[in-house]
């Protein structure tokens, strides 16, 4: 096999893992119906992740205030993301506390923080979990691997059954991403 068929076998065989896992699925359905209860009630969502993690947090946020598949009203999403508030807050309370000072500022109770880490040990994502728990926002947690220390800080933790490189975890987590938005659109806009 040459290295792009490895790569692709490997994936195809990630895939078709979580694919037959009821628990990973019945998490994803799970998260979904939270999203949608809180848009229903006026509530607003947050994602955040370092590196590939923090393009994937932007992708969710915008294919849901932007446009995924139809055209929908927009809706209350934002990735923590914004250049100027991570270079602040890093500058002035350090790096981990990127995230978790903006959910600090701006988040209310009855929100939901997406966390994506594909270990579940980013420090800035876990030190956000903690914030959300406080504030009375709930977290779903998109990790790998074992799970980490955000695990046990998530109302719902949907984890991709991989312990090797991140790239398969991260892969996965584009997956879910997407269904959780066509599962948001669905439940909130088909009669």
């Amino acid at each position: 096999m040459t290295i792009i068929e490895q790569h692709l076998a490997e994936a195809h065989s990630l895939l078709s893992k979580v694919m037959q896992d009821h628990t990973f699925i019945a998490s994803v359905e799970h998260a979904t119906q939270l999203m949608i209860k809180t848009l229903q009630n006026d509530g607003g969502l947050y994602s955040c992740g370092n590196g590939g993690s923090m393009c994937d947090a932007m992708h969710f946020a915008e294919e849901l205030s932007g446009r995924y598949r139809d055209d929908r009203p927009a809706l209350r999403a934002v990735s923590i993301s914004d250049p100027s508030h991570l270079s602040c807050v890093g500058n002035d309370y350090g790096y981990d506390r990127v995230f978790a000072r903006f959910i600090e500022g701006v988040g209310r109770s009855g929100d939901v923080l997406l966390a994506i880490s594909t270990s579940g040990n980013s420090r800035n994502v876990i030190e956000a979990a903690k914030s959300a728990k406080i504030k009375g926002i709930q977290v779903i947690g998109l990790t790998g691997k074992d799970g980490g220390l955000l695990a046990p800080l998530c109302d719902v933790e949907i984890r991709v059954p991989w312990i090797g490189y991140a790239d398969r975890v991260q892969e996965i987590h584009i997956k879910v991403i997407h269904a959780l938005i066509a599962g948001i659109e669905k439940g909130l806009f088909t009669a």
